[in-house]
């Protein structure tokens, strides 16, 4: 499993803006989006039981989230309820493993870890042509849109390389089974095709985007 990096988040527009609420299920990650947003309600949770009332929101958005949840299907029925009608959804995950240089590290990080449960779900379980709108579609919504977008990370120098990808859910635990050193040269070993020559790292990715209405 490969950990969602942005927590699920959900609007409500207002007259003159928009108040944004977010859920992520990991507290540390939650205190760190309270400081950036401050004021902003951000709460420790799974996606598929929201602690949030029926049609409370305009938009739900999850960015790299929803494929990690254990019952997809019960986590865009959540979205479903808490959404008012004609609400949006919005969804973003990993295009195909083929077109990520992205998969190339993930598939490192695999390797320091011990092999995960069966049906366990991976970052690339809703790329698949029409994966998305199956899934949202049996949610209760009509898709508008699926679209591919080019998605690279780029980073300045090696620290700031190795920090990002140590970063993750499962990097953190592929770090405590090996160490910090094995970790960042297994890391580096995979790394040299997108490494430039000023020292700074470019991984090119497309990531799948949706958006749909709830009906």
């Amino acid at each position: 499993m490969w950990a969602a990096a942005w927590a699920p988040s959900c609007v409500s527009l207002p007259t003159g803006g928009a108040d944004v609420t977010g859920i992520d299920a990991s507290p540390a990650l939650a205190a760190h989006a309270r400081r950036r947003v401050p004021g902003s309600r951000v709460e420790v949770g799974d996606i598929q039981f929201l602690p949030f009332e029926d049609a409370s929101f305009d938009v739900v958005t999850g960015f790299n989230s929803f494929q990690y949840a254990a019952d997809r299907g019960a986590a865009l029925r959540e979205a479903r309820r808490v959404l008012r009608n004609n609400g949006r959804v919005l969804m973003a995950v990993w295009g195909r493993p083929e077109q990520c240089d992205g998969e190339t590290v993930i598939d490192a990080v695999r390797a320091l870890l011990p092999p995960p449960p069966p049906g366990a779900p991976g970052p690339f379980v809703l790329s698949e042509e029409g994966a998305l709108a199956a899934l949202l579609a049996d949610a209760g919504f009509d898709t508008l849109l699926v679209a591919d977008v080019s998605t690279p990370y780029e980073f300045p120098d090696e620290p700031t390389y190795l920090r990002a990808w140590a970063s993750p859910g499962p990097c953190v635990m592929a770090v405590r089974q090996v160490g910090q050193e094995a970790f960042d040269k297994a890391i580096l070993a995979v790394s040299a095709p997108f490494r430039r020559d000023d020292g700074s790292y470019r991984l090119d990715n497309i990531f799948r985007f949706a958006v749909a209405r709830a009906h």
